[in-house]
């Protein structure tokens, strides 16, 4: 299965699994299953750690590489399909990159790992 891994998740899955549900972390360590991560979401905790908000066990980039490599992720790139999508949502959620990986779920038809509430307003699946 192709799953979709939200910011915090990847977070705590590297730095603080406990507090991972049981139910994503099954479906993070789940080797049968593809991985994605988007653009966005890279962005997101990059800019975050860059202004102090955020702080990570290491420094971002190698931080970063260690998560992608671990986990096996495969990078989502931001099309302009997914602009599109995200664009006309409604504004269930007002974070721009929580709304992106909406977007990301809705036209690539993956769940997303995430302990947000918000997102089950959406017409996705939430894996927490």
């Amino acid at each position: 299965m192709r799953i979709l891994i939200d910011s915090h998740s990847l977070i705590w899955y590297v730095d603080q699994d406990h507090l991972l549900s049981p139910t994503a972390k099954a479906a993070m360590c789940n080797s049968t299953n593809l991985l994605l991560l988007s653009a966005a979401t890279l962005w997101e905790i990059s800019i975050k750690a860059g202004l102090g908000k955020l702080t990570l066990s290491g420094q971002f980039q190698s931080w970063m590489n260690q998560a992608v490599a671990g986990l096996n992720l495969s990078i989502l790139p931001i099309t302009i399909e997914y602009a599109d999508v995200q664009a006309g949502l409604p504004f269930h959620h007002r974070d721009p990159f929580d709304r992106l990986l909406v977007a990301q779920a809705t036209v690539e038809q993956v769940p997303i790992v995430s302990a947000d509430p918000v997102l089950d307003s959406y017409e996705i699946v939430r894996i927490w």
